[in-house]
């Protein structure tokens, strides 16, 4: 963490009166910079991270803090930044974090990162237009599909999503594109079908059925639970109908690991602690910059998606009472 030096805040006294104040006193209150990462605009985790990091700075008090959010390319970057000490707190998709901590499907080594808080779920689903004849997932086998942005990890829950259907990667042609950029795809036919999604509403899945009729392509209903059984960041979710124009019905959907936000495990307890009270005591206000606050309660926000909580963040839920004796 960065620390920023004594500064001329007293500007009409002497500089040999502050130095001696300064001296005096022990020096004046140090700012604590906090660097938060989020992701590229067009998703959840961008419109929420900047809200965390707007409510943290408005909120820091006496604490003299200075909060920035900072666009990255999405999970895998933040974890490798966590570790080296280039952001302070992130925003990651916890089924990228599980297989992080456990070195595992990839990654060339364990990531010691711990959960915060578990945030919102992260819903998300193969879409098409209406008129392409996809039904299932197994009919996207042959066709161009966008598969999530370059390096954000996606394929970390999607490869198991299509396993559990019966579908590899090398069946059909996977694409890269962000969240806005695959709705563009969509829109001119360059992809057949995006995987997308993020907190409900998803802002670009809103974008997309506003400009054309969509289809959900559902989950088989067996290949969800089984995939709910096997990993602990997999868990059913509904997307309630009439959330985006022209779904009149709702629809089984699945988390497929849900937002949390994470930091390193050498991360200083205290600053842990008061981050984690900071948001639990304005989670109302995150509610006001994004409805994915109102996850932030007590039944989801100590939710285990397979990644240690730090302790700074256990003191406090302990502290309030909702963490499990």
């Amino acid at each position: 963490m960065k620390q920023m030096k004594l500064t001329h805040w007293f500007r009409t006294l002497p500089a040999l009166t502050i130095l001696a104040a300064a001296l005096a006193c022990g020096g004046a209150p140090e700012r604590t910079f906090i660097n938060v990462g989020t992701a590229p605009p067009g998703g959840a985790f961008f419109v929420v991270g900047t809200a965390l990091t707007e409510v943290l700075g408005a909120s820091s008090g006496d604490k003299n803090w200075q909060v920035t959010a900072e666009g990255t390319s999405g999970s895998q970057e933040n974890i490798r930044r966590l570790t080296q000490g280039e952001l302070d707190f992130a925003l990651s998709n916890s089924a990228i974090t599980y297989f992080a901590v456990r070195g595992g499907e990839g990654w060339d080594r364990q990531y010691p990162m711990q959960t915060v808080m578990t945030l919102a779920p992260n819903v998300a689903l193969f879409i098409t237009k209406a008129d392409s004849g996809i039904r299932t997932i197994a009919d996207l086998k042959g066709k161009r599909v966008v598969i999530g942005p370059a390096g954000a990890g996606f394929e970390y829950f999607v490869k198991p999503i299509l396993e559990a259907h019966g579908v590899r990667y090398e069946d059909f042609t996977a694409l890269n594109a962000s969240q806005a950029a695959s709705v563009d795809m969509l829109t001119d036919g360059s992809a057949a079908a995006i995987f997308i999604g993020g907190a409900i509403p998803t802002a670009s899945i809103t974008q997309a059925s506003a400009t054309m009729d969509l289809y959900f392509v559902p989950f088989d209903e067996g290949a969800r639970a089984k995939l709910s059984s096997d990993y602990l960041f997999f868990s059913p979710a509904t997307i309630p109908a009439n959330t985006y124009r022209g779904q009149t019905t709702e629809f089984a959907g699945l988390d497929v690991g849900s937002m949390h936000l994470i930091t390193a495990g050498t991360q200083d307890e205290e600053l842990v602690y008061q981050v984690t009270k900071t948001l639990w005591e304005q989670r109302e206000q995150v509610t006001q910059k994004h409805p994915a606050g109102r996850a932030i309660n007590p039944k989801n926000v100590i939710r285990d998606t397979g990644t240690p909580f730090h302790a700074g963040a256990i003191r406090f839920y302990r502290e309030i009472g909702i963490w499990p004796q």
